[in-house]
């Protein structure tokens, strides 16, 4: 039995399982937002990925050998992890986005987490924002960043959805350029996940899976009408009603009703973004 290390609570969302395949070992990843839990699995929304990618599993490698104690190795390939190189790689994301900004090149941020709390992290969104980076931030909890106020955060939103699930998944958008990157994992913009805890954020990297995060997920979540509540400029939250004419739009049950067309095998593919609860579909006969 292994308990971690001293001094650092392990938060890591991940599953290696190494299995020999013939005459060659295959490593098996799991990597998510979300608890190994049966009971806030029922609960919670969150995100999850398994591959068997060679640079996954040796980051993985890595990962539970330095919780182990068996190597101290910190050359992660992929993963974002904390508190190793977490803090840094991430702010050079943010930085890299403020830079396409200031070229000219397309440029956008949108964070979904529970907790948006870290100085250094709110800093560096008033620069992005400052620089004309539009930031969308989908934040639960606690935010201790005020949007919209006059040279300073004018082109950040605050959106926090409070429904049935607990909101816990953790989504970190980059548009990049045009060259679009997203990251999961189990990280909060707090000083306690990016410094004091064992956190890991991953790069999704299938084309496919990245629109889907984006359209179907992150714009879902972001045309909420029914339970997101808008943070001012004085920190307070205001409930957002649909417009005049506006369809309304309840963002956890519109994942429901996806999920459900998509389980009953549709013929052709459910909507990719969030025009209203998907139609039902004929089955396959």
């Amino acid at each position: 039995m292994v308990y971690g290390l001293v001094g650092l609570k392990t938060h890591s969302k991940a599953l290696l399982i190494v299995r020999r395949e013939g005459n060659r070992i295959r490593r098996y990843v799991h990597v998510g937002t979300g608890n190994y839990n049966v009971v806030t699995a029922k609960q919670y929304t969150d995100l999850g990925l398994l591959t068997c990618r060679e640079d996954f599993g040796a980051d993985a490698s890595i990962l539970f050998n330095y919780l182990t104690g068996y190597s101290s190795a910190q050359d992660y390939r992929k993963f974002l992890v904390a508190p190793i190189n977490l803090r840094r790689r991430f702010e050079d994301l943010v930085r890299r986005e403020i830079e396409h900004q200031r070229r000219g090149e397309p440029a956008h941020l949108i964070f979904k987490l529970n907790a948006l709390v870290d100085k250094r992290m709110i800093r560096l969104l008033y620069e992005a924002s400052q620089a004309g980076v539009k930031v969308d931030l989908l934040v639960r909890g606690i935010c201790c960043l005020r949007p919209g106020l006059e040279g300073l955060s004018e082109n950040i939103r605050v959106v926090s959805i409070v429904g049935r699930f607990l909101e816990h998944s953790r989504i970190y958008y980059f548009r990049n350029g045009g060259k679009e990157e997203v990251y999961l994992g189990s990280a909060d913009l707090m000083p306690r996940n990016l410094d004091r805890r064992v956190e890991t954020l991953f790069p999704v990297e299938d084309p496919s899976l990245v629109r889907r995060l984006r359209d179907e997920i992150l714009e879902t979540y972001l045309g909420d009408n029914q339970k997101s509540r808008l943070m001012a400029a004085d920190g307070s939250y205001e409930r957002l009603r649909p417009e005049p004419g506006k369809e309304s739009l309840n963002s956890q049950e519109w994942l429901i009703a996806r999920a459900v067309a998509t389980a009953e095998r549709p013929v052709e593919s459910a909507p990719a973004g969030p025009q209203g609860r998907p139609r039902r579909r004929q089955r396959r006969r």
